[in-house]
């Protein structure tokens, strides 16, 4: 498998205290590799910095590579497009908006890309079809459970079918049932679309699944 993600010397301070130590990690295409480690060790913050939602210190010999492309030297008004094309998020609380259907919160990351309606739509049921909410597609977020809100979080996450996905404590809210539920997904995601997860975790079970665990601690990668 291909290099997709390249973080050299990667380093985060926040108010004096040094939060990232000269990260040096590669993510290969199609790799599921789950972050793990205590509380405060850096886990967030790195996932953040490869999502491109916060930026590493300036440094040294310092640099982020994302599918051949040298982050750090886009400019701002790039980043929001960068995001949109290439990068899905997945969050520990979904972030649903819930004025919004499941069909509709699902289709928002399309509106910002100015997808055409129809296709876009259209993308949008199979995604949901996929993930066995096919039923569910006029519901709103309270009429959903937290497995299904999640679930529809992980179809929103794939509408533009980006390489990457960054998933931040995805199951953290989640019974054992629907947090296995939601495991598999992520499985059957991968081996349909190729799709690379990052996936920040507590959860042993989700990290002795993934391809490759990383362990952080105290800013550092513990080898």
């Amino acid at each position: 498998m291909e290099k997709i993600i390249s973080c050299i010397n990667i380093n985060k301070t926040y108010d004096g205290l040094k939060v990232l130590k000269g990260i040096n990690l590669e993510i290969r295409s199609g790799e599921i590799v789950a972050i793990v480690g205590p509380s405060g060790a850096g886990k967030t913050t790195l996932l953040q910095i490869i999502g491109t939602l916060d930026e590493p210190d300036k440094v040294h010999n310092s640099s982020l590579i994302i599918d051949s492309i040298d982050v750090k030297k886009m400019n701002q008004s790039s980043f929001a497009s960068f995001r949109n094309q290439n990068l899905g998020f997945i969050f520990q609380f979904h972030e649903l908006l819930p004025e919004f259907t499941a069909l509709e919160n699902v289709c928002i990351p399309g509106w910002i890309g100015k997808r055409k309606q129809k296709e876009l739509k259209q993308s949008a049921k199979e995604l949901l079809n996929l993930i066995g909410l096919s039923d569910r597609l006029n519901h709103k977020p309270q009429e959903l459970s937290g497995g299904e809100q999640q679930r529809v979080a992980v179809a929103r996450a794939l509408i533009n079918q980006p390489k990457i996905i960054l998933a931040d404590e995805p199951s953290g809210n989640l019974d054992t049932e629907n947090a296995n539920a939601l495991h598999k997904i992520f499985f059957e995601v991968r081996d349909k679309f190729g799709t690379t997860f990052i996936i920040v975790t507590h959860n042993e079970s989700l990290a002795n699944m993934a391809d490759r665990k990383i362990i952080l601690r105290d800013g550092e990668i513990n080898i």
